[in-house]
């Protein structure tokens, strides 16, 4: 059965870092691309970046890139998702999602299968 199951959400002071982990079992993911999403109170769901499986090319979104770094062990079907220098803004429900196309993209509706989320507080 194809299943994503996120992990390592939690509180956290701003400017401090967390590891999120996405593990994926079934093999449609051993050639997707991997994102990941998240949702604030209040807030529509939006892309944060993601990792083909082509290439392991990465792409983030504006508000993250320098800050987030998304690797994959594809050995071990996991997606890592690094926060780092964390601010209040960050806080949200984090997801991790597959297209299974591989197609590299930050739409929500390109990606096929999501895990339930994470949840990340990040305190001033």
């Amino acid at each position: 059965q194809d299943q994503l199951v996120e992990s390592g959400g939690g509180l956290v002071q701003a400017g401090g870092s967390l590891r999120l982990s996405c593990e994926a079992s079934g093999r449609t993911f051993m050639t997707s691309t991997l994102g990941w999403f998240r949702q604030g109170p209040g807030k529509e769901r939006e892309f944060v970046g993601f990792i083909t499986w082509r290439g392991g090319r990465t792409y983030y979104a504006h508000s993250v890139k320098g800050r987030f770094t998304i690797s994959r062990d594809n050995a071990k079907n996991t997606v890592y998702l690094y926060l780092n220098s964390l601010k209040p803004e960050d806080t949200g429900v984090y997801y991790c999602a597959a297209d299974s196309l591989d197609g590299g993209g930050r739409a929500i509706y390109e990606y096929d299968y999501w895990g339930q989320g994470t949840q990340v507080t990040v305190s001033s």
